[in-house]
């Protein structure tokens, strides 16, 4: 799988949202471990440093923990993975309603836009 950065973010918050999502996807699971440092930079095609930079981010904002020689793990804390759940939907919606309504739509025809789409899905 090919990854391409956008320029305008820095790349270890990219890679950041990546692992949160496949958290969240249900690709890692509470418990899991988490690839180690060298191999998600050989992944993600980037410097193991970036990697760690990620991992200590993961591990200050409760989302993983780290158990000494074992590696890093995806945390089992419910609460912690319920907030990274809502937070990453709020900053989804923030993002798209910001979008649409930059591109001058209402929010009646966003939620038009949305009811319809939803119906052809």
């Amino acid at each position: 799988m090919e990854h391409t950065f956008d320029e305008n973010q820095p790349i270890y918050l990219q890679i950041m949202q990546r692992i949160c999502a496949s958290i969240l996807r249900g690709e890692y699971r509470p418990g899991d471990k988490l690839p180690g440092v060298i191999d998600a930079a050989m992944h993600f095609k980037v410097n193991h440093n970036t990697i760690q930079r990620v991992y200590q981010e993961l591990i200050r904002q409760g989302i993983a923990v780290t158990k000494r020689g074992e590696g890093t793990f995806v945390t089992t804390d419910a609460g912690v993975l319920d907030d990274l759940h809502r937070s990453m939907r709020a900053t989804l919606l923030e993002n798209f309603f910001l979008q649409m309504r930059q591109l001058g739509y209402s929010d009646d025809e966003i939620l038009e836009a949305i009811r319809s789409y939803l119906q052809q899905t």
